[in-house]
């Protein structure tokens, strides 16, 4: 695959999960957090098996490449995938889409926190500059007033934690094993299934609310779930980490843009400077170090 159709599929992804923090808030208006996680999960899981058993049967048809290493690595993605979706969701419970979609763009500066913690590959100094800047856009996002930043913008700021988590072990899998769609298939069908099994010890998951939020699942789950994070970690074998981070980071604008076509949210004005305090933020991150990088490789 071509790195212009690599960064393109990174492009249709933001844009699909931009437009499916609308239809997440929506859901919530028929069931809770954890029934329409755990069926959008496992719908997104079903649609993709049948071209996981094609993907493994081509590329590893005996399985040895599974070694227990990989699993437990596998576990940890699922893991990080699964407590910031929840995160993600009960926070949107209480906040707007278009908070949700900029604090959840927070994770790319995690990502390299965890690449750290993980690698022993020190961060890059614009870390330094960039974080801060993210905390001022996130205390004008809110009004810049304190009490208006509530329960609901906190989980969604620890989800990008977990969501930087997610794109790291997803892009090191991903070139580690060559079978993204696997990947995703085994991670939406494990976080489905224990979402459910949460949602039946917490809730009471009933058919007719989830009939009623049909439209939302459907979206989210074929769209955002089995398409979009397919598309993701396709384009993460051939796309370098920092480039495409700036592509994903673009998924807060995409929120902000679905927020107030279909919802009519409207940030105060002082908002819009923590917006984008926070998308320049990102781009600080993630452009300079890809910068830098190539500047040094044309001198060698």
């Amino acid at each position: 695959m071509s790195r212009p159709l690599a960064v393109l599929l990174l492009l249709i992804a933001t844009a699909i999960w931009g437009l499916a923090f609308v239809a997440q808030k929506a859901a919530m208006a028929h069931m809770g957090p954890l029934t329409f996680s755990g069926t959008r999960f496992l719908l997104g899981g079903v649609a993709l098996l049948p071209f996981a058993l094609m993907e493994l049967r081509r590329k590893a048809p005996d399985g040895a490449g599974f070694t227990p290493r990989l699993w437990l690595q596998i576990g940890i993605l699922c893991a990080a995938f699964l407590i910031g979706s929840l995160l993600q969701q009960y926070g949107l419970a209480q906040t707007s889409v278009t908070n949700s979609g900029f604090l959840t763009a927070l994770y790319v500066l995690f990502a390299p926190l965890i690449a750290f913690l993980v690698l022993r590959t020190r961060p890059h100094p614009v870390i330094y500059l960039g974080a801060p800047l993210a905390l001022i856009g996130i205390f004008y996002l809110n009004g810049g007033r304190l009490e208006s930043f509530n329960l609901g913008d906190m989980l969604v700021v620890i989800s990008a934690v977990f969501w930087g988590g997610h794109v790291f072990m997803l892009g090191l899998l991903s070139r580690e094993t060559g079978l993204p769609v696997v990947l995703s298939a085994v991670t939406f069908i494990s976080v489905g299934l224990v979402c459910l099994a949460l949602a039946f010890a917490f809730e009471t998951p009933d058919f007719a609310d989830i009939a009623a939020g049909w439209v939302q699942i459907l979206y989210v789950g074929l769209m955002s779930t089995a398409l979009a994070f397919t598309l993701q970690a396709i384009a993460q074998q051939y796309v370098p980490a920092a480039n495409a981070a700036i592509v994903l980071s673009a998924e807060s604008l995409f929120a902000a843009l679905g927020g107030a076509l279909l919802l009519g949210e409207r940030l105060p004005p002082i908002g819009y400077a923590g917006a984008a305090l926070i998308f320049f933020a990102i781009i600080l991150v993630e452009a300079i170090p890809a910068l830098q990088q190539r500047r040094d490789a044309a001198a060698t």
